[in-house]
């Protein structure tokens, strides 16, 4: 069973056991007590509450793992039993009537469907420690309008957000929405989409069942792409993935057009089922030698792999550095980027940067009014 699966499981079994409840967290449910569970090969972890939250405890870390369900107004804290809250568990289902919730400044992580169907909640502000936000974190927030994001790259997996009015509204704006250098969603994209200089990463099932997309150009600065990519896109003929480490778990699933695919030298593995139910007879260019080709760990019966006919170019792929304050990744740098940058630093609402790392002329690591005067020099000069 997934780990993530056992630890929430653990925990609902053990509040029914201790409440003699149906199988909901409950206020007052729990007495707090602290039990024991453990995964096989995995961290030993034990259960704890604080006041209307649930928690799992590690060595080093606490991973929330419920809460009262009626519980309207939630504030996580950034530390529980002097340990640092790094996480929200998967599946955690219990947050369906918040309506105002403040995230720490501790959180690295946001589980699986986390916060997904919480009709009420309007609005988030995500803290500036995150790094990723999991499957279906948000989808069907049927209210949720206004997301902000720190201002540096956060990985997002696949439908974090389908289905709420934030990404509808991203669509209008832009069908390839694109968030501080990831790419969150491109399923209303159509034609021939070259994704910018400075994206790095493709959310999982970005493109997924876009029937209108027949080429997805990368540079090389996208690395890694999550899970299902391009699964469904039966138009797709070309995708240039000249950067990409990871080909994953069914990215060309029923890509029966696609026809030319070129691979990054520096590839390490493509999963044995990313080219599930595929009948095409593709190109395959690998930007390296035939002996990296032979290292890179696949299924050496692919019959996609056998019938593609593998063209192998070590001084191809190339490197595309971004533009220096070019921060919305249309290839310039103009007066567009300030005017983005000035609205960003005025933490106007729904501002997002594609590529805000262009951004950040002085070098400090932090967007500032010292790379806005920086900007605005070099836009005059």
């Amino acid at each position: 069973m997934n780990q993530r699966l056992i630890k929430v499981t653990a925990f609902l079994a053990a509040a029914m056991i201790t409440a003699a409840v149906p199988l909901t967290v409950q206020k007052n449910a729990w007495d707090g007590s602290t039990i024991t569970a453990y995964a096989d090969g995995e961290e030993e972890f034990t259960e704890g509450s604080s006041g209307s939250l649930q928690y799992f405890k590690y060595s080093d870390r606490i991973e929330i793992a419920g809460i009262d369900m009626s519980e309207t107004t939630i504030t996580i804290p950034s530390e529980i039993e002097g340990l640092p809250v790094t996480r929200i568990a998967d599946n955690v289902g219990t947050f369906c009537a918040v309506e105002t919730l403040k995230l720490p400044d501790s959180l690295k992580q946001i589980g699986a469907y986390a916060f997904s169907w919480c009709s009420n909640l309007k609005s988030v502000t995500l803290p500036d420690s995150l790094e990723r936000i999991d499957f279906q974190a948000f989808e069907q927030c049927s209210a949720l309008e206004s997301v902000t994001f720190p201002p540096h790259f956060v990985e997002t997996s696949s439908y974090t957000f389908a289905e709420t009015p934030w990404l509808e509204a991203q669509r209008k704006n832009d069908p390839l929405v694109i968030v501080n250098g990831c790419v969150v969603d491109a399923r209303t994209c159509k034609g021939d989409v070259t994704l910018p200089a400075g994206t790095k990463f493709i959310a999982g099932s970005a493109f997924a069942n876009n029937t209108a997309v027949t080429s997805v150009t990368c540079p090389a600065s996208v690395t890694g792409m999550g899970e299902n990519v391009f699964t469904g896109c039966e138009n797709l003929t070309a995708a240039d993935l000249k950067g990409v480490t990871y080909i994953g778990y069914e990215t060309f699933y029923n890509c029966n057009k696609v026809k030319d695919i070129r691979l990054s030298g520096k590839l390490t593995e493509i999963n044995t089922l990313a080219f599930e139910e595929n009948t095409a007879t593709a190109t395959i260019t690998f930007y390296g030698t035939e002996d990296a080709w032979n290292q890179v760990e696949k299924d050496p019966d692919d019959q996609f792999i056998k019938r593609a006919t593998i063209v192998f170019d070590p001084n191809g792929g190339g490197s595309d550095d971004p533009v220096p304050g070019d921060i919305n990744a249309d290839g310039q740098c103009n007066h567009e980027d300030a005017v983005l940058l000035f609205d960003w630093l005025l933490a106007k609402p729904d501002v997002t940067l594609a590529n805000w790392e262009a951004g950040d002329i002085d070098g400090s690591g932090t967007l500032n009014a010292v790379d806005l005067s920086l900007l605005k020099q070099m836009l005059l000069a």
